[in-house]
C-alpha cells in the first residue's frame, strides 16, 4: 500500500478463465448477480444504484492501491462468469482475497481456479506475505474454496456489523 497511483490491471490466465479488468458491458452480469437473493444470500442483496457504486468502486480499488478486483470471463467464449479480488480494506494492512462465481456457472470450479490464479499473483509477483479470506459461516461453498487453497481457520471477526469467518493463508 503506499500514495502511488496504479492504472494498470494485470491480465491472468488459467487454462480456460481470463482474469481482466472491469468493462462498463460488465456491469449488467454483475448486478445481476448482486440483486439476485440466492446469489447474493450470505452478503446480501443490493439493488441495482448499489450494484454500480460497489462495481466502480472495486475498479477504482486499483487506482488507490495497485490492487482490486478481476472481471473473470471464460477465455473461449468470452462471457463472463464471475469476478475476483486481492485488495485492501480501509482499515487493513493485510491483503484480502475474495470471490464470486455467477450462478449459471455455480459448481464448475471456476471460483477455486480464478481464486488460485490470484493468490499466485499475490504471492509471487506482489510478495504479500500473508492474505486473508472473509467467508460467512453459513457460506459452505466459499469456505471449501479457502480451504482448497490452502487457508485455515483464523478466527470470528465483525464486518459490518455481521459476525464472519477469517481465514488466513501466508506465503
Amino acid at each position: 500500500m503506499g500514495n502511488t497511483f496504479h492504472t494498470a490491471v494485470p491480465l491472468l490466465q488459467t487454462g480456460r478463465l481470463t482474469l481482466r479488468e472491469y468493462r462498463r458491458a460488465d456491469f449488467g452480469a454483475f448486478a445481476d448477480h448482486l440483486t439476485d437473493p440466492e446469489s447474493s444470500a450470505h452478503l446480501g442483496p443490493s439493488d441495482r444504484y448499489t450494484a454500480w457504486r460497489i462495481f466502480s468502486s472495486q475498479s477504482g480499488l486499483w487506482l488507490i492501491d495497485g490492487a482490486g478486483w478481476w472481471a473473470v470471463e471464460n477465455s473461449h467464449t468470452g462471457q463472463l462468469v464471475g469476478n475476483v479480488g486481492a485488495f485492501f480494506r480501509e482499515d487493513s494492512t493485510a491483503m484480502e482475497i475474495g470471490w464470486n462465481t455467477y450462478r449459471a456457472f455455480w459448481g464448475q470450479g471456476i471460483a477455486i481456479e480464478a481464486a488460485a490464479a490470484v493468490l499466485d499473483h499475490v504471492f509471487d509477483v506482489r510478495r504479500e506475505p500473508k492474505v486473508r479470506a472473509l467467508i460467512t459461516a453459513a457460506n459452505v461453498s466459499s469456505r471449501r474454496v479457502a480451504e482448497r487453497l490452502g487457508m485455515t481457520y483464523e478466527m470470528e471477526t465483525e464486518l459490518h456489523g455481521k459476525v464472519i469467518q477469517s481465514y488466513m493463508r501466508e506465503r
